[in-house]
């Protein structure tokens, strides 16, 4: 296991409460062959205390960016509400384990989409301690051909709807900006989510984000250039 990184404020976590996390990381290493999950840990606000190497790679920060900030300052703000929820159990002890779906940040306004689980430690006097997080990513490979066979997959008039829908806007306020039909509009938005085998337009904006197509951290959001024809 990479040696954590922590901060001089870092809580010591007893060695018991991650050894089943990293016998967990370290099989997912044996299958996958690759450093596929991170694990790092928080004090019970969240705030990131340590972590080992792959945690900060999948982030793209190093210990000294990113021990002390909050969790969810790494994390897309579309960010499942359930996910707080989670960590509130954990820090009431009605529960001491769970796994997410999560979007992460990376650098350069890229993203990407995995399981986040969160495992509690309690100190002596049974009041949480801190939590230990395991990131892992969906393969990476998968992840990297995936972005490959997108490269160019929207026309100029889609990437406009799609930036449309990602605001909220509605198809008739997307007809009478791009002058279109409302069919048209229509037709362009169900050829997207075909393409991006999304049910429909929430799951399509959360897709587009995780796959990279939209700027993160501007609005209005914007597609990507390298990913219009």
């Amino acid at each position: 296991m990479a040696r954590p990184h922590t901060t001089q404020a870092a809580h010591r976590v007893p060695a018991q409460a991650t050894s089943g996390l990293t016998h967990d990381r370290n099989r997912t290493r044996a299958v996958t062959g690759r450093h596929a999950t991170g694990m790092a840990t928080l004090a019970p606000d969240l705030q990131v205390l340590a972590g080992d190497e792959d945690f900060f790679r999948h982030f793209g920060g190093t210990s000294a960016e990113l021990c002390g900030r909050n969790l969810f300052d790494l994390l897309d703000p579309s960010a499942p509400a359930v996910l707080r929820e989670h960590f509130l159990r954990l820090h009431d002890g009605r529960r001491t384990r769970f796994t997410e779906r999560v979007v992460g940040y990376r650098s350069g306004g890229r993203v990407f989409s995995g399981e986040l689980t969160g495992t509690a430690v309690q100190g002596p006097s049974d009041a949480l301690s801190a939590i230990v997080v395991l990131v892992k990513p969906d393969d990476e490979k998968a992840e990297d051909d995936s972005m490959a066979q997108r490269r160019n997959l929207l026309s100029p008039l889609e990437a406009q709807i799609l930036e449309g829908v990602a605001t909220g806007a509605s198809t008739v306020q997307m007809a009478a900006k791009l002058y279109l039909s409302r069919q048209g509009v229509e037709y362009h938005v169900g050829s997207m989510l075909r393409k991006m085998k999304a049910p429909n337009r929430a799951a399509l904006v959360s897709r587009a984000y995780a796959a990279g197509m939209l700027t993160v951290g501007t609005w209005p959001a914007r597609v990507r250039p390298d990913f219009v024809k």
